[in-house]
Order: C-alpha cells, then structure tokens, then sequence
C-alpha cells in the first residue's frame, strides 16, 4: 500500500524535511533513539530514506556508532548501498541544514506527510473494495471507519514518561483518593458483592473474559452485569450476535422481577404476573442500557456501532456475546490465528474507548468429557485470549453434565482463574432456573473460596 521506489505524483511528502532528519541522526548520532520512538522507516517517503533509516536501527540495536562510514558499510553488507546512491548520498545528507535546526520540527513534518499519505492508501483500499463488491456494504463501511480510527490514534502523543511522584500526583482526587480507593474498588461493581470485592469492580482499560461451555448460563451473567451497571447509571453497550434484543429483554423482566422465564415464554402468566411483569418493565425501560442484535461479527463493526453509541451518550461498559461468533477482517492463516487478532483487538478497543470490555466465550469440551469445572488450559484453543484477558472467570454448573441427580440442581459456581492485578479462586453460587439469574449462596464464607 506504498510506493516502493519513488513518490507517486501528488502524494504527500517533504523530501527535505527527511533529509534533514536523516543528516541530524549522522551529525548526532545519539539522536536515533529520541527520533524512532517518534517516527518508523513507513514514516518515510522515499524507499532510499527508509533504508537507511532502517540501517541506523541495526546499528543502534547492536549499540554500535552510528555515522556516514558505519551506516554505509551496514548498506553495503546488505547490498543497499547502491540503491541508496551510495557514500555520497549520505555525506549530502546535512548539506543546508541551519546551525539551528529544529529537529523536532522535521520530525513532526514527516509524520503529517506520513499520516496523509496512509489516509490516501487506506481511501484507495476502500474504494477497491467497493468495487470489489466481494463483501456487504456495512462490512466495508465498518472497515474504512476502523482504519481511519487507526491513523488517529497514531497521531496521538507517545512516550509521556511521569516519576512516582507525578504518577500520585495525576491520579484522579490526589494522594488521597490514591491511598483510600472507594470501597470495592473503583471500578463498575458487579451484581454479587463478593466478586465486586475480590475483583475491585470492572475496571477500566480491561477485558474480562467470562467463559464456559455451552448453557452454563454466560449470557445470563452478561446480561446480569449489564442491568446492574446499567441500574447504577452507567451506560452500557450489549452487543448481541446469538440472541435478539426482545428474547434479552422478556429474560432481563423475568430476573428483575421475579417472573417464572418458561410460563413467561409461553404466555401462561396468570393476572399477579402480568402485573409484575409490568412493574419490571417499568424499571428497566429508561435505563442506559443499549442492545444491538444486528450480528455485527467483525471488530470493525463493532468498533463502529459503539463509536457512534459514544457520540450520543456516554458508554462505560461494552458486553459481547460471544467470542465464538465474531470473525476477523481479510485473509487470516487459521481460526487460532483469528480468535487472536480478534481478543488482541478486543483489548486495544478497552483502552483506546477507556472502557470494560466483557467478553463471553466458550471453552473447549475437555472440561466436558472430564465432567470438571474449567480451567485456563481449556482456552488453549482461543488463541490468544488467556494471554489478553485481564480477568478469567468461569462459570461451571456441575447439574449441566449430571441432569438425572437433582441434589446438583440449582449448585453453581463462580471460578476466578486469572486476575492480572489480584488473586484468583472460586465462590459458590445459586442458578435460579424459573428467574434466570445467578445469586450468591446465603451464609457461604470467604473461607469456601481458595
């Protein structure tokens, strides 16, 4: 998506501006470190430039001086230095440059010439994918928004270096607030007051991936955790891609208020229920909660739906439901590899949107065929989502693999298996199958838990 040898006519580009940064770096060369962690070799237009730039890097990375004589060897070791114009080329490199140069000044040039240029490969990519018309036009849409999203954060500012002291200082509410958190943390609390505590809330910047196999109930710990921050007037995203909004909303009324789910799936409510149903109806109708079932199955997409969400009120917890039916963007080697861009994105959009993200997902059946409660190895067949994730918490009903024994019904529990910032361990629970909601076991200690 570059030009390879020379600079397509109109492009952006200061060619001088690359000169000069070049011929600062020979003149000084303890100027490279400050520079490449401002700019990369893509930041340059001409292929020759690049080259070079790139060469500095070898040297500095090998700690070795970098000047016209050892960059031109390191050129002509990997048979560059013809292409690069040779010994010459690099003793030009600092002709004309001012006593005085402003050397931050060129490098933000550079970067603006950059920028513009990969909004005009990333415009062309688009558009040849428009007239491709291989996939749906939300899909292409979704993309373009994504891309552009990119090129800003790029621009933003990198490598902001603070002390401890300007660290306590920056920190919302002072040295106060810093040594005397709210109590649970200053995240998002959840709906059980002792996952709040072990796990300080949801915080931000943090994917939480809440796993497990299939009908252990994850989309009802969503939806759970949903309606709880929603309660507390944060505002929440739901994206869907396996329910639609009116089956979230009929489960959400029957966990709020207390509705058998099946007689309210089939209609036999009987004139009591209706009321409540009513009542129940009443108290989630103005809540920021926001559901979209519209199977938004790519990160682009999903990025682009909450971005405009974002643009009207204010989001402070992202929900997806689940994992397994999301799918990358372009060609991708395998379903491993793809999980992993997917989660890697995943935890990039939690800091870039300074959000929770919570993430639904299943496990592999090894847990299954055990009939076991699950573990990270389970999710060794999600890429890199162990890795990613900030917090682990599965979700194990041992009545889901034993139905004919009913003193299991009901017996569920809630397994932490990795919190980045705290411990781990497990905390019984109670599945309310007519309500579908998890509550936590009356008189169960810390304790119980490990």
């Amino acid at each position: 998506m570059r030009p390879e040898t020379t600079i397509e006519r109109g492009l952006p580009a200061s060619l001088e501006a690359e000169r000069l940064v070049l011929g600062s770096i020979l003149v000084e060369g303890e100027q490279y470190e400050l520079i490449a962690g401002a700019i990369s070799s893509d930041d340059f237009a001409l292929e020759k430039h690049r080259r070079i730039f790139t060469r500095m890097g070898d040297l500095a990375g090998r700690g070795e001086k970098i000047d016209r004589i050892t960059v031109y060897h390191e050129l002509v070791k990997h048979n560059e230095a013809e292409s690069c114009d040779g010994l010459g080329y690099l003793v030009d490199l600092d002709t004309g440059m001012p006593s005085g140069h402003n050397l931050d000044g060129y490098v933000r040039i550079l970067r603006e010439k950059s920028t513009l240029r990969r909004a005009i490969f990333a415009a062309r990519h688009v558009m040849n994918r428009c007239l491709e018309a291989r996939d749906g036009a939300a899909d292409i849409l979704a993309e373009a928004e994504a891309l552009l999203s990119k090129l800003a954060d790029d621009q933003q500012k990198h490598g902001e270096w603070l002390n401890p002291g300007q660290v306590i200082t920056s920190y919302p509410g002072g040295i106060n607030a810093f040594m005397q958190p709210p109590k649970g943390g200053a995240g998002v609390p959840l709906p059980w007051a002792y996952m709040t505590k072990a796990l300080c809330g949801l915080q931000r910047g943090d994917l939480f991936l809440v796993a497990g196999r299939p009908s252990m109930g994850k989309s009802i710990i969503g939806m759970q955790m949903a309606h709880h921050a929603a309660a507390r007037g944060e505002g929440v995203a739901l994206v869907s891609l396996e329910m639609d909004k009116a089956a979230i909303i009929r489960r959400l009324i029957s966990a709020v208020g207390n509705i058998d789910a099946q007689r309210f799936r089939t209609g036999c409510l009987d004139r009591e229920e209706r009321k409540r149903v009513a009542e129940a109806a009443s108290q989630i109708e103005n809540l920021p909660l926001w559901i979209d079932d519209t199977r938004a199955r790519t990160i682009p997409a999903v990025t682009s739906a909450v971005r405009k969400l974002m643009a009207r009120c204010p989001v402070r917890l992202i929900i997806i439901d689940h994992l397994q039916l999301m799918k990358a963007t372009g060609r991708v080697e395998n379903r491993h590899h793809e999980l992993s861009e997917i989660s890697h994105s995943l935890k990039h959009l939690a800091g870039q949107l300074d959000v929770t993200v919570v993430l639904l997902s299943q496990v592999n059946r090894e847990c299954e065929k055990d009939k076991r409660p699950p573990r990270l190895a389970d999710l060794k067949e999600t890429g890199s989502l162990e890795e990613d994730a900030d917090v682990v918490m599965f979700v194990h009903r041992p009545e889901q693999y034993n139905r004919q024994d009913a003193t299991l019904r009901g017996q569920a529990e809630f397994i932490i298996g990795k919190q980045r910032n705290g411990p781990t361990g497990k905390r019984k629970m109670l599945f309310q199958h007519e309500y579908q909601r998890f509550v936590e076991v009356a008189g169960a200690t810390e304790g119980e838990d490990e």
